[in-house]
């Protein structure tokens, strides 16, 4: 039985784009086509293609390819922290579209600074990538437009101009959260909320639902959003207001944060206090957390991002949209009815 490699091409030679053609009955330029445009093709000849890819181990160059085309098949993500969980289900979503296309996601954390920013995105667009994603705060510098398709993930507190807002309704998921705590009986609710545009839209639902309901809420804001934050920003909620029954962090990550403030205290959760965090990330999913949590929806975020630069690409005179992609509430064991 002979090895891939030995299938119609000389023992030890590299699988060419021709071997792969004459083993798939199709052209070569067919082939070619397939490694830059593969849904221009019918279903019938991708499969043949993609089975003699498969059948003689063939590796696409992806120099050879760029050269072929003024495309590289590349897409940028510049993200801004890579503890945030929230990326993960973010950048599978963008890959579970991508990579059957044959582009490839690279990544670039931006971290916290307005020069960091713009020192990763202008490395990325350095690289010639076909599309850019931005899931972080774009600097100042960067609102003026970037010169390749632009989808911004998630609420920021700037967007470029000419960017695509793909993002999670996160003012409706800040009311979703409020609701539920109001629902269980909890009247003195605190807020522990970052900085950032995010932030700001689950913090107003947040305020809107509470305010609606006659209940005086209470914020503890941080400049971050990581488990530290959260740490401190419920340290500062529980020292001015010890009453307080009931915390909605606005992320999972602050959520841990205040899990430990609530420890080193001695009150346990939910018995004393209820904790409910945002994102539905694999820190809310574990077995020891098993923490309330809105889902965010990232992974469909991504699937749109992915999409939308898609056909950003194909078209670069669409117009930028805004889409919202709705959130859901996942019940878990840190919330409970206020005894």
């Amino acid at each position: 039985m002979k090895s891939p490699e030995t299938h119609n091409s000389p023992l030890g030679k590299r699988p060419t784009l021709y071997d792969v053609a004459s083993h798939a009955g199709v052209s070569p330029s067919l082939v070619s086509l397939y490694l830059k445009a593969p849904e221009r093709i019918s279903e019938k000849r991708r499969g043949a293609v993609q089975k003699a890819i498969s059948d003689l181990g063939y590796r696409p160059s992806r120099a050879a390819t760029t050269l072929a085309s003024s495309r590289t098949k590349s897409i940028g993500l510049v993200i801004d922290d890579y503890r945030n969980p929230w990326f993960v289900d973010l950048l599978r979503g963008m890959e579970s579209i991508l990579s059957d296309l044959g582009y490839q996601v690279m990544l670039a954390d931006s971290r916290p600074g307005e020069n960091r920013i713009k020192e990763a995105t202008d490395g990325l667009l350095a690289m010639h990538v076909d599309a850019l994603t931005l899931a972080a705060e774009p600097s100042d510098a960067m609102l003026s437009g970037i010169r390749v398709p632009t989808v911004v993930a998630g609420w920021r507190n700037g967007v470029p101009d000419g960017a695509d807002l793909i993002t999670n309704d996160d003012d409706g998921g800040g009311t979703l959260a409020a609701n539920h705590l109001l629902e269980l009986g909890h009247l003195r609710i605190g807020h522990l909320s970052g900085s950032d545009g995010a932030s700001a839209h689950r913090r107003a639902g947040f305020l809107r639902a509470v305010e609606t309901a006659g209940v005086e809420p209470v914020i503890s804001q941080s400049p971050g959003t990581s488990e530290e934050d959260g740490y401190q920003a419920a340290v500062r909620l529980l020292d001015g207001h010890p009453e307080t029954t009931a915390i909605f962090a606005a992320n999972d990550t602050m959520a841990v944060g205040a899990f430990a403030a609530l420890k080193a205290r001695g009150l346990s959760v939910p018995n004393d206090v209820s904790v409910i965090g945002y994102d539905n990330s694999p820190l809310a999913k574990s077995r020891y957390l098993d923490l309330t949590s809105i889902d965010n929806r990232s992974d469909l975020v991504g699937v749109a991002t992915a999409r939308r630069l898609l056909a950003r690409i194909e078209d670069p005179a669409l117009q930028p949209e805004q889409t919202l992609i709705e959130p859901a509430l996942v019940l878990r064991g840190t919330t409970s009815i206020r005894g």
